[in-house]
């Protein structure tokens, strides 16, 4: 019913009906879509891994409950949400590219990257620096920094800039965070491992191209996390080879952030070759 106002004879709306009418016409850009609930999905692995850091690895470090290096388990599980985070990511482009994505898409995308391939690996790099036997505690929270920062750059950047179709510039972050953490879990001495880990750090800034994982591409991609997952719970409760299996494909992980860019740059060289004699030859009589 409405009431009326004998003064100012306005109508009187009941206040469900309003909340009603403004469920209705809720804007678009407060829709999520499904490509955005597994963007969600992604920053809460990412969330979880610092979780899993913290309670498992550093907590117990800093009451003395554990005599020296990393928990295993729980650093197992932390790698293992990271890798799920990977997935997330990678399914939320393929969703949005089938169905549809909410105008807010892009920004979520772009925040949950920040927390389980910026935060996350720079926790977990931080954390390696306080429990390592070998390592020096604020070198590596400056690293650790680095890294961060280089997340921050690169999904800032890939906001910015338009590349052709295919390619990214730089290194995904994604694959960057994972290398990091691969370059950690190899148990290298402090000075390769730092390096290592700055040097992946300038690759996500850097304008290395980088194909982006479409087609037979992606199913390679999700095929190798699962298979590092495997490895992770194999090594997490000590199967015979597990720490075997765990160094192969960590060493696995580093060779292919150290190829790709060896392999874009000679491509980019001989692409700017082949112009540059198609220029001259043209110039020629």
């Amino acid at each position: 019913m409405t009431v009326i106002d004998p003064e100012t004879q306005a109508g009187w709306v009941p206040e469900a009906v309003e909340d009603e009418d403004e469920a209705e016409d809720m804007p678009l850009s407060l829709r999520l879509s499904i490509a955005d609930t597994l963007t969600l999905g992604n920053a809460t692995c990412g969330f979880m891994a610092v979780y899993f850091t913290t309670t498992g690895i550093l907590i117990p470090h800093l009451t003395g409950s554990e005599e020296t290096g990393m928990a295993r388990h729980s650093a197992a599980t932390a790698v293992i949400l990271m890798l799920l985070a990977a997935i997330f990511d990678l399914c939320d482009g393929l969703v949005a590219r089938k169905l549809r994505s909410s105008p807010m898409g892009a920004e979520l995308d772009n925040l949950s990257d920040l927390i389980s391939f910026g935060l996350a690996p720079a926790y977990f790099v931080l954390v390696y620096g306080m429990v390592a036997d070998d390592a020096h505690q604020r070198v590596s929270a400056l690293a650790a920094i680095v890294v961060l920062l280089a997340v921050v750059l690169r999904l800032a950047r890939f906001s910015c800039v338009t590349m052709k179709d295919g390619m990214f510039q730089g290194m995904p972050s994604p694959f960057g965070a994972l290398t990091v953490v691969s370059i950690v879990l190899l148990e290298l001495p402090f000075v390769p491992t730092l390096l290592a880990i700055i040097g992946v750090a300038w690759l996500m800034v850097s304008r290395v191209e980088y194909p982006k994982p479409r087609g037979i591409l992606a199913v390679a991609m999700l095929s190798w996390i699962v298979g590092a997952m495997g490895l992770l719970a194999a090594w997490a409760f000590d199967a015979p080879g597990g720490q075997f299996l765990l160094q192969t494909g960590c060493a696995l992980q580093v060779v292919m952030g150290a190829v790709i860019p060896l392999f874009a740059t000679t491509r980019r060289v001989n692409t700017f070759r082949h112009n540059r004699r198609e220029a001259r030859a043209a110039e020629l009589p």
